[in-house]
């Protein structure tokens, strides 16, 4: 469906560009014409330009121009249509039928009937907040978050009166019929007829579109009950995930910043905007969506995603990730110390400290690494599967395919996947579908899967054959001496046999190993035998196990020093300098260290990756 084509030319010629321009830059007259600095590009000698006499605006430094539809297309990031929509309201035209759709007015004449109870709700709401003995749970609960009385005006808070049918009755007295009543979302009707107030005694959040109209409701509970939260439903001026809180007061800020700071509830957007942090939208405590991803990037395409550090904002912050990234927005993530939402930090911490903490924001990428690698063990096979498919799907969700391959290098670098033909195979799972993707984190488990090193093998094939020897040895065992090895739960075993004084046997290993590869070892492992008693032999097997245990510290060390090679690597292309210093600090230290070990090590401790 389309407008009128000699409706569009009329209203091309009544727009005022110059006024719709004002809207979204500051300009100065010179001469006949107006001058900015251009919104589209940024520079510091105006080259923005706008002809009233020829309908037109045009930048000289990155050459886009056009009409008045032209510049709010590109401006808001809108369709045509819509932009046709827009110059309409600004400029005070009342919009045609669109051809063919009657449809379509009947939907939007529908829409204006509920804006227009809303706006008639939002006012009692707001007097009641103000006025009422009954609010007064309201008025104490926001001076407990010390929201001021601007704020509270700015944002047009209100509060419900704990009635069934208070609201409406006051939408009848203003002539509001009992379906279009029930038509707007403002009550519940019920099974046997009739209907109920929907918010009740609790405080009112209003959520406004772009343009400040009043489109929907959240209801927040001043006492103890189940839902904490309540909110519209659906109605013809409202569908959920269109829409973000915030947006009609921090547009132009979000605009002017360059970039847009995402939080959940409508207080982690209320109290930074009353501190001065003002490029701030909120998701409306629900999943972020492509609608709302879409609108924002009308207004900024850089994003600070800052969710409550807890589990659950954690995983709301991942999925915000993929859907950001499909529409091809900069993401970064800032959580907060000790997991506080923005609204309690603020007020804690001050609003300096929050901007500086969100200037130190991770990228996208590295937060998401953080978590796929947080309580898993890249040495371990399995955990590095899970790591790497945890990974993969973001990476898959960016657009360009210069920074997908960048991403991709970061990730691999992170991830300690150095195998140029895995890089390859794994590059080419992110090409593909989901299916292919599912599939990449085992061949992880199958090129990484690895077999004891000499040293190791030899040292457990001591200690199991001598219960002397185990007294002698197991007492100098760290750890993290065997952590990482693949035989570390038959280590893990002998140390708490011997503390425990436990009898090691086929069967006490076997429990201990349950669902272990290397359990399969343990009959070879078991069937060594050491000959001979004398004590010369003895203080042999022991300087044996001795230079085994040095070269498995010597392995450790070596994989430590590779791995801050990556690390180094990888916080050199984050521009991390003190990161840089402090890795290589570390690995001076290694190096040292290795070298007080190599002498004495005597075994080939070489082992797969």
């Amino acid at each position: 469906m389309r407008y009128p084509q000699p409706f569009i030319d009329d209203l091309k010629r009544q727009a005022d560009i110059v006024r719709v321009v004002q809207d979204y830059v500051q300009l100065k007259k010179k001469g006949s014409n107006w001058m900015a600095c251009c919104p589209f590009h940024k520079e510091k000698t105006p080259s923005f330009s706008v002809s009233p006499a020829k309908e037109i605006f045009y930048c000289f430094g990155c050459h886009k121009g056009g009409s008045v539809f032209n510049f709010v297309m590109e401006v808001e990031r809108i369709s045509f249509p819509e932009a046709i929509k827009l110059v309409a309201e600004k400029s005070g035209v009342p919009l045609p039928k669109l051809i063919d759709d009657s449809r379509f007015e009947a939907r939007r004449h529908e829409a204006d009937e509920v804006i227009e109870l809303n706006k008639w709700a939002l006012e009692w709401w707001e007097q009641q907040l103000e006025a009422s003995g009954e609010a007064r749970i309201a008025r104490d609960y926001l001076l407990r978050r010390e929201i001021t009385e601007e704020t509270t005006k700015t944002f047009r808070l209100g509060y419900a009166p704990d009635s069934w049918d208070a609201l409406s009755i006051y939408l009848r007295q203003k002539g509001a019929s009992q379906e279009q009543i029930e038509r707007s979302g403002l009550v519940v009707k019920k099974e046997e007829g009739g209907s109920y107030d929907r918010f009740r005694g609790r405080l009112i959040f209003p959520v406004m579109d772009v343009q400040g109209k009043p489109i929907a409701f959240g209801g927040r509970t001043l006492r103890n009950e189940d839902a904490k939260y309540i909110n519209s439903p659906e109605t013809p001026a409202y569908i959920k995930g269109r829409n973000l809180f915030g947006l009609n007061l921090t547009r132009d800020e979000i605009r002017k910043q360059g970039f847009a700071i995402l939080v959940e509830g409508f207080l982690d957007l209320i109290v930074p905007y009353q501190f001065g942090v003002r490029n701030v939208v909120a998701s409306l405590g629900t999943a972020l969506t492509p609608d709302q991803v879409k609108l924002l990037g009308r207004f900024a395409r850089k994003v600070v995603v800052n969710y409550d550090g807890d589990p659950a904002g954690v995983q709301a912050a991942k999925k915000a990730i993929e859907i950001l990234l499909a529409e091809d927005l900069e993401v970064k993530i800032l959580v907060l110390p000790d997991k506080a939402d923005p609204d309690e930090f603020i007020r804690k911490s001050g609003v300096n400290e929050y901007q500086r903490q969100r200037g130190e924001a991770q990228s996208h990428l590295q937060f998401v690494i953080d978590q796929a690698v947080r309580d898993r063990k890249l040495s371990n096979p399995a955990d590095k599967e899970a790591a790497i498919d945890e990974v993969l799907p973001y990476i898959r969700a960016v657009r360009s395919r210069i920074q997908k391959w960048e991403y991709f290098d970061i990730a691999m670098d992170s991830l300690r996947i150095g195998d140029p033909a895995l890089r390859r195979e794994l590059w080419h799972s992110i090409r593909l579908g989901r299916g292919e993707d599912a599939r990449a984190g085992q061949k992880i488990v199958t090129r990484t899967q690895v077999k004891p090193t000499v040293a190791e093998q030899r040292l457990l094939e001591l200690l199991l054959a001598s219960e002397e020897l185990r007294r002698v040895v197991l007492p100098k065992l760290e750890p993290e001496d065997y952590r990482d090895l693949p035989t570390a739960r038959i280590f893990g075993a002998l140390v708490e046999a011997e503390r425990e004084g436990v009898t090691i046997d086929f069967d006490f290993l076997s429990k201990k190993t349950e669902g272990d590869p290397t359990t399969e070892l343990l009959p070879g492992l078991l069937m060594t035998e050491l000959e001979g008693q004398e004590k010369e032999q003895f203080e042999a097997w022991q300087l044996a196990a001795e230079k085994c245990l040095d070269s498995l510290r010597l392995i450790r060390i070596n994989h430590r020093i590779r791995e801050l090679g990556v690390e180094i690597a990888t916080a050199d292309r984050l521009g991390n300098e003190a990161e840089v210093v402090r890795l290589i600090s570390e690995q001076s230290g290694l190096d040292r260290l290795r070298k007080s070990f190599e002498p004495q090590s005597q075994i080939a401790h070489a082992r797969n990756g």
